[in-house]
């Protein structure tokens, strides 16, 4: 399963990237969503590279037929690395389900946009389970990624207001 969304955000790429890299922008972007144990073990920007490594648990409403073969709450690693690309930047992230056969990886983008900057967000979400694994991955594009980066960007968006004022 597939999906990509962009995102405007009334901010420069630097100042966006800089969120990005700001530690508590990405635990309270988590916490937001109800995600909880947030730990950050890796977080440098530098030039031309931004690295972030981060672990949190999630809870999930599964549908009926996943109960059986996916748990509720699970903990999720998480890897991002954005490199400087010309003007923009482009990155790659991927995410750990812990103890379940379901990655999640894609690409980023950053791209200035008049006086702000336009985010993309490629995502491919990919279930190893036989006969469900393709059903399960397509629920999870359409509802928990979809709903996750739309929280995200909402996440960014009153960050963003709240540095700015």
């Amino acid at each position: 399963m597939e999906l990509s969304e962009s995102h405007d955000y009334d901010a420069s790429i630097d100042t966006v990237l800089a969120m990005f890299a700001n530690r508590d922008a990405i635990t309270e972007r988590y916490t937001s969503m109800g995600h909880r144990n947030i730990t950050i073990t890796e977080c440098d920007l530098n030039a031309s590279q931004l690295r972030i490594t981060s672990s949190r648990v999630v809870d999930v409403e599964l549908p009926s037929f996943a109960k059986k073969v996916l748990k509720p709450t699970n903990t999720m690693v998480q890897t991002d690395v954005w490199e400087h690309d010309g003007q923009a930047w482009k990155g790659t992230f991927n995410v750990e389900v812990q103890g379940a056969p379901v990655k999640i990886s894609g690409t980023m983008r950053l791209v200035p946009n008049g006086e702000g900057c336009t985010h993309t967000v490629a995502i491919r979400v990919d279930v190893k389970i036989p006969i469900v694994g393709g059903k399960i991955a397509d629920w999870i594009g359409k509802n928990d990624a979809r709903r996750t980066l739309t929280e995200e960007f909402a996440a960014a968006d009153r960050w963003l207001k709240t540095a700015n004022s």
